[in-house]
């Protein structure tokens, strides 16, 4: 099939996923991978796809997630590279099959719960995602009480992979969410 682009990604997960916060959450971690694309000068619309599909088999299997990634890509012709970074995602919390290695890999680990928390704190700002600071997302951050499904420690797990100071992948993640605040309703 050659590289995975944005629109083939969204229509692979059309076929797998139907609740509205799944789509949600997919546009949220597509726009934060599109931004540390930029950071590590990867190709914007691959890293994009990559994160809109990142959940393509959690609503079926949502017990075993990432574990029917494969099953569910390959007969779509996407690449196993794309495949084994979209099962990264899950090392150490639902799989063991596949470590992030690579740039792509380590910032999908690291941005899939941070954009949860980016998401929260926008919408309870009356400007949404508008102006929003990392200094002021980090205070949230630290608040294990708002956003509390969203897991620190992945997150600082993700930030260490990246060997980035997590100020870095925040500012990246709300830079990437800000130009897409209309589709994410913030």
């Amino acid at each position: 099939m050659g590289k995975l682009t944005l629109e083939r990604a969204r229509e692979i997960l059309a076929k797998h996923t139907t609740q509205p916060h799944l789509f949600l959450h997919a546009k949220a971690v597509s726009a934060a991978m599109g931004a540390m694309a930029e950071y590590f000068s990867g190709d914007k619309e691959h890293w994009e796809a990559i994160g809109y599909l990142h959940d393509v088999d959690y609503e079926k299997y949502p017990q075993e997630h990432c574990h029917h990634v494969r099953e569910l890509l390959m007969p779509e012709g996407v690449e196993e590279e794309d495949i084994k970074t979209i099962i990264a995602h899950g090392y150490g919390l639902v799989t063991e099959e596949v470590e992030p290695t690579t740039d792509i890999a380590k910032s999908l680990f690291a941005v899939d719960e941070l954009t949860g928390i980016v998401q929260a704190y926008g919408r309870m700002r009356p400007e949404g995602l508008t102006g929003m600071e990392v200094k002021s997302l980090k205070k949230k951050f630290k608040d294990k009480n708002f956003a509390a499904k969203c897991n620190r420690e992945v997150i600082k797990k993700g930030f260490d992979m990246l060997g980035l100071d997590g100020s870095i992948v925040m500012d990246r993640c709300i830079a990437g969410m800000q130009a897409h605040k209309e589709e994410l309703e913030l």
